[in-house]
């Protein structure tokens, strides 16, 4: 998997990477996900609003198992976004 992430100043990430390797490539479909990670429930959610207008839903946004929110959709113009609340990790 290639992926490229820029993070602003206020902690919000956006990152694309090509498809998982156990999904079968598509040049037309489903050649990359964008992903976008924010720090509040808030933010993420009047993105996913925005973003849902006219889409396919993958997976609703709801809490996951790794996240406090977690959704995907693929948009009306063929995108396939990944939004997510950040989570911090423990360093070992």
């Amino acid at each position: 998997m290639v992926w490229g992430q820029v993070t602003a100043a206020n902690g919000f990430h956006v990152m694309a990477y090509d498809v998982p390797s156990a999904r079968p490539w598509s040049r037309g479909e489903d050649p990359f996900f964008i992903s976008l990670r924010g720090e509040a429930a808030e933010e993420i959610s009047a993105l996913w609003e925005k973003l849902s207008d006219g889409a396919t839903v993958v997976a609703p946004l709801a809490p996951s198992q790794w996240a406090p929110l977690y959704g995907m959709l693929t948009d009306r113009f063929g995108i396939t976004w990944v939004v997510d609340v950040a989570v911090q990790y423990a360093t070992a």
